[in-house]
């Protein structure tokens, strides 16, 4: 490993620990004022009906996840759709700290079915915009990505 590799590779970890915080702060401040939409159905649901409204779609890919060829084909769609529309899109893995930030209890108690998070939708509503140094953070990562032709960015989002 070279010199360059090391500092490169340092910087690299420091900017995706920087963007994975922005991260968790956009889906707190976005679910804050109910700009979340959860879920592979309901997702392709919204952006059927109203494209220019979301900004950002997370597909959660988990190891447990890559040999479900259904929800990959969902997500193959969703990302088709997404890149006809300019909507940035980001694959995040950290299924438990994703249900972590929205308040979802993976070992629900009370037998209710927990929400499918495969899939989340940050919406900007035209009435009242969602602005947050967050979502702007988040959004130069992805073009940023794109200029390096990696169309679909991946970040890890670490328990805590």
């Amino acid at each position: 490993m070279t010199l360059e590799e090391v500092v490169g590779s340092s910087t690299t970890d420091k900017k995706m620990e920087t963007v994975s915080q922005a991260l968790e702060e956009l889906l707190v401040a976005a679910q804050r004022q109910d700009c979340l939409t959860v879920g592979v159905y309901e997702s392709a649901k919204l952006m059927n009906v109203d494209p220019d409204s979301v900004v950002l779609c997370l597909l959660n890919t988990d190891e447990e996840d890559a040999d479900d060829i259904a929800l990959q084909i969902h997500f193959t769609l969703l990302q088709a759709f997404c890149c006809d529309n300019d909507i940035n899109i980001l694959r995040v893995s950290g299924m438990r700290r994703l249900a972590q930030l929205l308040g979802e209890d993976p070992e629900d108690s009370n037998g209710n079915e927990p929400r499918d998070l495969h899939c989340i939708l940050v919406t900007n509503p035209p009435v009242q915009p969602l602005q947050c140094q967050a979502l702007q953070d988040v959004s130069s990562f992805c073009v940023e990505s794109r200029c390096r032709n990696q169309w679909v960015p991946c970040l890890e989002l670490k328990d805590r």
